[in-house]
């Protein structure tokens, strides 16, 4: 069964709202929200071009190595930088570029860029990862930065009044 326009379009932007949660997670280091978005069994490859890559166990596994990976770091956002996605039924696969723009006090400014290849699945009206498989495709390196922190407030959305 092939999905009419409207239904694709609707599953569009729940799979772009999907990837968007997705960053607003890892920006957030918000670790303890990464399973709402992942199918039960989900497989994570990470390849950083430096060996074998790593299969990592969900997102439980996901949060273990990232949050090692920038705890470091005293400022990290994760942007989408664009999205190709191919929609069936209730599976759809897409590719997602992005970048991580960091910073921690002893390697100044870093720039990560790389590409998800995902494989989505709609398990109860709701579209969640199934497989994620990224690799790096290049970094960059300054120490000219500056870092202004962040407020819980930053984060509030909607009629949640910003305060610092």
């Amino acid at each position: 069964m092939s999905v009419s326009l409207d239904q694709e379009s609707i599953d569009y932007i729940a799979i772009r709202r999907l990837q968007a949660a997705y960053a607003d997670m890892i920006t957030r280091r918000a670790w303890d929200e990464l399973p709402s978005i992942f199918c039960e069994g989900a497989r994570i490859v990470v390849d950083r071009m430096d060996g074998t890559p790593l299969d990592l166990d969900g997102p439980a596994g996901l949060a273990a190595f990232v949050s090692k990976a920038i705890g470091h770091m005293d400022f990290f956002e994760f942007v989408i930088l664009n999205t190709v996605i191919e929609i069936g039924d209730d599976e759809a696969h897409g590719r997602m570029y992005m970048c991580e723009i960091r910073h921690d006090a002893k390697a100044g400014q870093t720039m990560s860029y790389g590409l998800y290849r995902d494989h989505y699945r709609k398990q109860d009206g709701r579209w969640k990862f199934r497989d994620r498989r990224y690799r790096v495709m290049g970094r960059t390196q300054t120490t000219d930065y500056n870092i202004f922190p962040m407020a819980a407030a930053d984060f509030a959305i909607g009629g949640q009044e910003a305060t610092r």
